[in-house]
């Protein structure tokens, strides 16, 4: 009975997952789509504890850890201390409309479930059902990279995109050994730092964080 409670409260976290990737992929400003990365990081450390709960896994209490230390706390942070320093706006540019976003959205949830069917059979997890909620996950902050006009944006996405796939390696595999897991901390850490140098750059260049300009840049150097 505590492992049927516990296996509830997964699929519900997982449910709340997909639905903060929607609110993220339909937000139009910047400072509530950190706050989104926020809670979602906040949701996936949640998962990660009652998964280790759930199947005595000690090493996943440590993901837990780190998970709500990098992306509850210290990758919020700086997003925060970054915008502030950019002065960046709070409107969120994309390069289609939300409605149509939303819906190219629905359409990769059911791609990402058709596709996860076979692979979740192959698992021997207790949570293989979560694999197609986790690839959905990952496709939607890939659909939000790629329909964000400004560079800030796009670099919640990519961080968003990490979640999903740790959330992908949880459910399937009960998380990867925790030096694995370190090491890819410590590169999304330090790939936060570089963007950040790289969004000064972009500005002090451009005066705008609009990656149409780099575009405009390439096409007249050709």
């Amino acid at each position: 009975m505590q492992m049927t409670y516990s296996l509830q409260f997964i699929y519900l976290l997982a449910s709340m997952l997909l639905l903060i990737a929607f609110a993220m992929l339909s937000q139009r400003r910047i400072l509530s789509l950190i706050n989104l990365f926020a809670l979602q990081g906040l949701v996936l450390s949640l998962s990660t504890f009652v998964v280790a709960f759930s199947t005595n896994q000690q090493h996943l209490y440590y993901s837990a850890g780190l998970t709500l230390l990098l992306k509850v706390l210290v990758l919020p942070w700086l997003l925060h201390r970054l915008i502030r320093k950019l002065n960046v706006r709070w409107d969120v540019e994309t390069l289609i409309n939300i409605p149509t976003t939303m819906l190219v959205g629905i359409a990769l949830v059911i791609f990402a479930f058709n596709l996860a069917a076979p692979i979740s059979q192959l698992s021997e997890s207790i949570t293989r059902g979560l694999i197609g909620i986790a690839l959905a996950s990952v496709l939607l902050s890939l659909l939000m990279m790629l329909t964000r006009r400004k560079a800030v944006p796009q670099v919640v996405g990519f961080l968003a995109m990490e979640n999903g796939l740790f959330f992908a390696a949880t459910s399937a595999t009960h998380g990867m050994p925790l030096v694995v897991e370190l090491g890819i901390a410590l590169d999304v850490l330090v790939a936060t730092f570089i963007f950040g140098i790289f969004f000064f750059q972009i500005r002090e260049t451009f005066d705008s964080l609009d990656i149409s300009n780099m575009e405009k840049l390439k096409d007249d150097n050709t």
